[in-house]
């Protein structure tokens, strides 16, 4: 018997907007533009700020950037690397989250664009890694949801089933709910 121990179920640090967008960019980048990864500063602002596959839209200023990526790195999401002629920087999901490809890809999703229903963000996802189906997607997100670090904002088995992130704090948690079941559910199929 292994006496190593199983991925841990949190409590995850609730996280910033700035922090969630920064480790929602590195986890991005580092699949789909690896040959610029870890990224620069002026990189993660960029990428921070862009238009397409953001909500919310920010603004935010290296300043900003800074600040989010000293939080993160304190937590021991994120790493600088040095010895360049810029500083960079990698986040440490993998590890600090015990995620696996497929997983991180959905969370960088969330991180990125906040709430979504399964289907947009299997979508969204598979841009990075590749997600089959509803089936396949669900099959990853079951273990996410019991050691927390994804929150269904309503229930599971509902048609359009919507979910975010685990990195909120608990007033951010309970707006977000609110504002989910007062929308009306998705009609049923034909």
């Amino acid at each position: 018997m292994s006496s190593e121990p199983g991925p841990s179920a949190g409590p995850w640090p609730a996280l910033d907007v700035p922090e969630r967008r920064v480790l929602g960019v590195l986890v991005e980048k580092a699949k789909t533009t690896p040959d610029a990864y870890p990224l620069s500063l002026n990189a993660l602002v960029t990428g921070s700020n862009q238009k397409s596959n953001r909500d919310p839209l920010l603004n935010l200023s290296e300043l900003d950037v800074e600040d989010a990526l000293a939080r993160c790195q304190q937590k021991g999401l994120a790493i600088k690397i040095t010895g360049g002629r810029v500083f960079r920087w990698r986040h440490n999901l993998y590890e600090a989250w015990h995620a696996d490809k497929v997983e991180l890809a959905m969370l960088a999703e969330l991180l990125l664009r906040g709430p979504q229903t399964e289907g947009e963000l299997r979508t969204r996802a598979s841009r990075m890694e590749p997600i089959d189906d509803l089936d396949a997607l669900r099959a990853v997100l079951r273990p996410l949801a019991e050691r927390k670090l994804i929150v269904y904002l309503t229930p599971e088995e509902r048609r359009g089933a919507v979910l975010t992130h685990g990195s909120h704090d608990p007033q951010e948690l309970s707006h977000l709910r609110g504002r989910v079941t007062a929308e009306p559910a998705p009609p049923p199929p034909p």
